[in-house]
């Protein structure tokens, strides 16, 4: 699945928050994450970030990656320190897993694999926590998905069948889930589908590779098929490749 940048990736806060509100239940038999109020320097700094943010999908948006880059690098420092101040706060988790995911779109197209991957790993926990909390948000469910199929490859192209293993199980049950609610989404499909490729590469559930090898001959038939998919369906198949 190939690293795409994102449309203003999903909806990011309008203004900091003035205060951290604390967190007021703590969860049974776990840990409540301590909350604690921005100082005035971090709201500034808050504030300057998310310009920087909006700036940097502008850029990228208009293929300046190079500059995207460096707004997004130059943001990302104070939404972390946002996100951490108060974890609970779910609009900064997900603010920061956006900035995580654009920054990744843009070093990708950069051709600075080395560093997506990193990045990846860092923003998992906060899409998991952002999926979590918004079960019906789609999008969200979809990045994680990707993500996590990105990270299940890198294993693989680490000959580590073991690591991709844990990645591509989990991708495969939010792609199955998004797939059951929007059946005749391309995308979702074709997310589903890099999952079931993937998984069928680890070897450790029963019938995975037929099911990939089905839906993916089918997706060809309709069309409905991504250019990263298809040759990896025509690979599995034995197929000639062919062009489109």
């Amino acid at each position: 699945m190939a690293v795409s940048a994102p449309v203003l990736a999903q909806q990011v806060p309008d203004a900091p928050p003035p205060e951290a509100p604390p967190v007021e239940e703590a969860a049974p038999a776990a840990e409540a994450p301590v909350a604690r109020e921005l100082t005035s320097a971090e709201i500034a700094a808050f504030n300057k970030a998310v310009t920087d943010f909006t700036a940097g999908q502008t850029a990228q948006q208009k293929g300046d990656n190079a500059t995207a880059v460096a707004k997004y690098d130059a943001a990302l420092p104070a939404i972390r320190v946002a996100a951490q101040a108060d974890p609970a706060k779910i609009d900064n988790l997900n603010f920061l897993a956006n900035a995580l995911y654009a920054q990744a779109a843009a070093y990708g197209a950069l051709g600075q694999m080395d560093r997506v991957i990193p990045i990846y790993d860092e923003s998992v926990p906060y899409w998991r926590k952002v999926v979590e909390a918004k079960p019906t948000d789609i999008a969200s469910r979809n990045i994680l998905a990707g993500i996590l199929i990105q990270l299940g490859n890198q294993n693989l192209r680490d000959h580590d069948r073991g690591g991709a293993d844990p990645f591509f199980a989990e991708a495969l049950k939010l792609a199955r889930q998004t797939v059951t609610d929007q059946p005749g989404d391309a995308a979702s499909k074709n997310i589903l589908l890099a999952a079931l490729v993937g998984a069928s590469q680890t070897g450790t559930e029963e019938g995975i590779r037929d099911e990939a090898i089905s839906m993916g001959q089918a997706m060809i038939a309709d069309g409905s098929i991504d250019a990263t998919n298809k040759p990896q369906i025509e690979t599995m198949t034995g197929a000639p490749a062919t062009e489109g």
